[in-house]
């Protein structure tokens, strides 16, 4: 068994997208005479400012985002967006499943074993009885999915044993107004502590990158 945090990794975005996005709004207007070298700030905070958000859908961002599975089900509910996820049915596991470590817990990144850990039968004294039987869970999980391969299941047979708590990477891409609509959501306290732990690094990294766009989302 393998424990990995979450992640994100920004793969592509749109080169000078405040430029792009002003070009776009001032073509509407004619008013491309206007635009200088440090035009575009301004424009493009006066743009949205005022509402006019579908100018921003011009320029995209794309990121790789490592997470469970429970919180892949979420991300994919924005339908204004291209996902490739790493698939269940095809991908075999046997030599070792992946599960995503919750913020509620302190287990340290790693590879596992119960022939190593020897966690089944006693529980570690500095280790929460919650935390214990989540760790015992995935282990269960994991050889339970094993031994149905070795029975002659196929992948996207045996994956029915497994949690939430799987890991899984998923390429997004989405324009930028749609980026701030996941992150209005997403960042928000009221969101699942697992989405909040992806959503808000990322806005933070996509806030440095595209300056301006991002900075009325707080939370």
């Amino acid at each position: 068994m393998i424990l990995v945090k979450p992640s994100h990794k920004i793969l592509t975005y749109t080169p000078l997208a405040l430029q792009t996005i002003e070009f776009a709004g001032r073509t509407c207007y004619k008013s491309e005479d206007k635009i200088t070298e440090d035009s575009a700030e301004k424009f493009v905070k006066m743009i949205t400012g005022k509402g006019h958000h579908s100018v921003i859908e011009h320029a995209v961002v794309t990121v790789k985002i490592i997470c469970d599975r429970g919180v892949s089900h979420e991300i994919v509910r924005h339908r204004l967006a291209s996902y490739s996820q790493e698939s269940t049915r095809y991908c075999n596991y046997k030599g070792g499943v992946t599960f995503v470590i919750p913020p509620w817990t302190d287990f340290n990144e790693g590879e596992y074993s119960s022939e190593s850990e020897n966690y089944w039968t006693v529980k570690p004294d500095a280790m929460s009885e919650a935390q214990w039987l989540w760790w015992c869970a995935c282990m269960d999980a994991e050889e339970k999915y094993i031994y149905l391969l070795n029975c002659g299941w196929s992948p996207q047979q045996a994956r029915s044993v497994l949690p939430n708590s799987t890991k899984t990477e998923i390429v997004i891409t989405a324009n930028i107004r749609e980026w701030r609509h996941i992150f209005t959501l997403r960042c928000n306290k009221a969101s699942h502590p697992q989405m909040n732990e992806v959503m808000r690094p990322l806005h933070q990294e996509m806030k440095r990158l595209i300056p301006i766009i991002f900075d009325a989302i707080v939370y």
